[in-house]
């Protein structure tokens, strides 16, 4: 029996191990300025950088930057630091980028330039629910 209990205990130690070594790779948030500095200490690791894209004073989105190809573009996010830094991004813009609340890019920087490998939106939603007045008449 003892032999059973050894056995069951190595594997539920295996399985923490396991569990525990791979959340610390489940994806870091970081902002730019932290990123940058670990990739100046040499870190080769992918961190999720969340931002906005940069607007004008009149809401509009400045600083995209497509390739001639339209096979990969640069464009300007604002982490939450209110820092600026220039994203690029080797695949076609997706679809309803501009539209985007927030954008979660998730790569590395190469040099001065971050380099994202996948880039996650948060669109506004068709679904959202609307303020309904109880007073109003339909």
């Amino acid at each position: 029996m003892k032999k059973q209990y050894i056995f069951i205990l190595v594997i539920v130690a295996a399985v923490v191990a396991f569990i525990f070594a791979t959340s610390f790779d489940a994806g870091s948030y970081v902002t730019f300025n932290e990123a940058k500095e670990l990739a100046d200490n040499g870190s080769e690791k992918q961190y999720h950088v969340v931002g906005e894209l940069k607007k004008d004073a009149s809401g509009e989105v400045i600083g995209i930057h497509p390739s001639p190809d339209k096979l990969s573009f640069s464009f300007t996010l604002v982490d939450d630091n209110k820092e600026e830094r220039q994203v690029f991004y080797n695949e076609p813009m997706p679809q309803d980028f501009m539209k985007s609340e927030k954008v979660v890019v998730v790569g590395s920087f190469r040099q001065n330039v971050f380099v994202a490998d996948q880039i996650l939106m948060k669109c506004p939603s068709k679904y959202q629910e609307e303020n309904l007045n109880p007073n109003a008449q339909l």
